[in-house]
């Protein structure tokens, strides 16, 4: 029994020894740049709400009073910021319709064009672009439909269109928050879920439309099973607020884009600058020469008819009245001027938002907005953000204004991307049911045409809801906006090679196929199809199970660089943007200010950042010194 004191000495000696070597070891670890990525490994958590001024319960009473008059006074400037962001949406559609809107009546009229199923996808999204609103385009259709100019059968493809062309003013909202690359991730890729969902949507649908005609059969037999008679329009909710300001700038006769579809003559020298808001006609019996009457006869033929004047009463009260200005130069001014009011007052509602949702205020709205419900009832959260989206959309009355609202809160962080996307599948459910009431208030002899188009709207996103959202692995159209918000916030410069590619080149790429036939589409467009699905189906399988591939096809090494990556891309980006704007960031930065950066890194080694995007700045301003380097070796 002598020597265990000795023993359990010893072994009390050896584990001190051996804690003291991976002791040692820790503390001779190169410091980290920041725990940031320890604490927050996904980068879609939405960490930028954090309260960083003095609690409640520290303020004495007359902070507290100056908080409260605060707080209600942001409320107030938010609530104006929103009505003028909303107002300058509005504007900006009329502005579109003034350049566009009768280039967009005369791409209506070829109707041989219209015929092929994908000239009118590419027809009603790049006519839903020229006047921004997928409500005009599909009165358009309507008008086109009852004048027996369309069947109802080709126009579908062309509402399928207005569905997609409709999505990119939202695409367009969430390139203003470019300056901060978190809040860019989020917000494009919130705003681009809308987009997928689209195309996705279309690429099945489509080819099923063609071959089966389902919506036609579908919509017909609910109109012709209801005795539906002619009612009311669709109330004014949001325009009866929103009116009063935009009438007084601009007012448009939206009748005009649809004469010139239809072919009226006399629509093409009329100007859509709306000048007199109230007229009269007055219906006379009058007597007027026959049409084979000429001037050498002497006994000329004379016939009765019902000769229509139009009275002109009282002009309207918008600044464009008396203005004599061509309709693309007064749609210019209202394009820059709304553009430019669009941009500022989304920049402040960011920022009011950024200073108003904070601490415990932030916790709570998250909550609400993202929590499901308890587990029994968990499936049921989407769909009720579905008929939310539907709601809110037929308050305002235009699925762009909803989306484009919606994206600034997935940005700061307010709305994950999984509670936008059932939020903007309700929203293309809202914009069908204004567009059905207002189908129905037309006259007796366009009411069941008009509401079949509608119905066919509103099926067709039905049909897309019930592909890509009951099943969680369906829902692909989240999965792929993730995976593009991470490559723009990667890559700045990629979301707007996206909108250009997605929204210009490729719609006017298959038109120009489409105008040279059938054969052509198909040879050109089936082999590109096949090596992006061949492409597609392999980067699946490398990341996967690379075992089920042959060596060569492991990766990509075997293509050039910049063949499967934007690395090479980006640096030619960034040398022709740093010439373009004459090197002015490039020349900030010194190298002493690099190496004073590089110290600073180094003694905040395990430091905890409040900011947790500190991490991709120190990145963003190492690639912008790596750039410059390249931009002076290429000038050298």
């Amino acid at each position: 029994m002598a020597p265990r004191p000795k023993q359990e000495d010893e072994s009390e000696g050896k584990p001190t020894e051996t804690l003291d070597v991976p002791r040692k070891k820790s503390l001779s670890m190169a410091p980290a740049l920041s725990t940031a990525a320890l604490i927050e490994d996904d980068p879609w958590d939405m960490a930028e709400l954090q309260d960083t001024g003095v609690k409640w319960a520290d303020l004495d009473t007359k902070r507290k009073i100056l908080r409260v008059i605060t707080t209600i006074a942001k409320f107030f400037v938010l609530v104006g910021l929103l009505y003028m962001f909303v107002c300058s949406l509005d504007i900006l559609s009329s502005a579109f319709q003034l350049v566009g809107g009768k280039a967009a009546g005369d791409i209506f009229q070829d109707n041989k064009v219209l015929s092929n199923p994908l000239a009118g996808l590419v027809i009603g999204m790049l006519v839903t672009l020229l006047v921004q609103s997928s409500s005009t385009s599909s009165s358009i259709v309507v008008s086109m439909v009852s004048s027996g100019l369309l069947d109802v059968s080709t126009a579908v493809p062309i509402i399928m269109g207005t569905n997609i062309g409709t999505s990119v003013t939202n695409t367009l909202v969430a390139m203003t928050q470019v300056g901060d690359r978190n809040t860019f991730r989020r917000a494009f890729a919130g705003a681009t879920v809308h987009d997928f969902f689209n195309w996705l949507s279309v690429l099945v649908l489509l080819p099923l439309e063609i071959a089966s005609g389902y919506l036609v059969k579908l919509t017909s037999l609910i109109v012709s099973s209801f005795n539906i008679q002619s009612g009311e329009n669709a109330p004014a909710l949001l325009n009866v607020i929103t009116d009063p300001l935009t009438l007084s700038i601009i007012e448009l006769d939206e009748s005009v884009i649809s004469d010139i579809a239809v072919g009226n003559p006399e629509a093409k020298n009329k100007s859509l600058i709306k000048i007199w808001c109230q007229t009269a006609s007055n219906m006379t019996l009058q007597n007027v020469t026959a049409t084979n009457c000429s001037e050498l006869q002497l006994n000329c033929s004379w016939e009765l008819k019902n000769i229509t004047e139009i009275i002109n009463i009282k002009k309207c009260n918008h600044i464009f009245v008396n203005a004599n200005l061509s309709d693309l130069a007064a749609g210019l001014i209202l394009l820059a001027c709304s553009l430019l009011i669009l941009c500022t007052c989304l920049i402040l509602i960011v920022k009011l938002l950024n200073s108003m949702l904070k601490g415990q205020v932030a916790v709570v709205i998250k909550k609400i907005m993202n929590t499901d419900f308890p587990f029994p009832f968990a499936w049921l959260t989407g769909y009720i953000a579905i008929l939310v989206g539907a709601g809110m959309t037929f308050i305002v009355q235009s699925s762009s204004v909803f989306t484009s609202a919606i994206t600034p809160l997935v940005g700061i962080g307010v709305i994950k991307i999984e509670r936008v996307y059932p939020l903007s599948l309700g929203s293309n459910i809202g914009t069908t049911t204004t567009a059905i009431l207002a189908a129905m208030a037309s006259p007796g002899e366009k009411l069941e045409n008009s509401l079949q188009i509608a119905l066919v709207h509103l099926f067709f996103n039905l049909s897309g809801i019930l592909l890509w959202y009951p099943i969680p692995f369906t829902r692909f159209p989240i999965r792929m906006a993730k995976a593009l918000g991470e490559i723009s916030a990667e890559y700045r410069w990629f979301s707007g090679f996206y909108i250009i590619l997605c929204f210009f080149i490729l719609p006017l790429f298959v038109f120009g196929l489409s105008l040279a036939g059938w054969q052509v589409l198909v040879g050109v467009l089936v082999p590109i199809v096949a090596v992006l699905i061949f492409a597609i189906i392999v980067n699946i399988l490398q990341n996967h199970k690379p075992q089920w591939l042959p060596s060569a096809l492991r990766s990509w090494n075997f293509l050039p660089l910049w063949a499967y990556s934007l690395e090479p891309w980006d640096r030619v980006v960034t040398i022709i943007a740093a010439r373009c704007c004459c090197c002015c960031k490039c020349c900030n930065i010194t190298e002493g200010d690099e190496e004073k950066a590089k110290h600073e890194n180094m003694d905040n080694g395990i430091e905890l950042y409040n900011n947790p995007t500190m991490t991709g700045d120190i990145k963003e301003a190492k690639k912008t010194s790596d750039n410059c380097e390249i931009l002076r070796a290429t000038s050298l």
